[in-house]
């Protein structure tokens, strides 16, 4: 029971971290643009990885 205990305290300040964080406002972690490339992508040129792999694409 008293590790129930513990790792409930933990969890539960780890919770209360979290909410700390929304609460001042904390920008969420954003992905790469590697994904969909939507209107939060903040990359100004795609990684050489990227390219490669949109070159093979457009082969198929």
């Amino acid at each position: 029971m008293t590790l129930f205990l513990i790792t409930f305290a933990v969890i539960a300040i780890v919770i209360a971290f979290m909410a700390i964080g929304v609460i001042f406002g904390r920008n969420a972690i954003k992905g790469s643009c590697g994904g969909s490339g939507g209107a939060e992508c903040v990359c100004t040129e795609k990684c050489e990885k990227r390219k490669q792999l949109e070159a093979a694409e457009s082969f198929k």
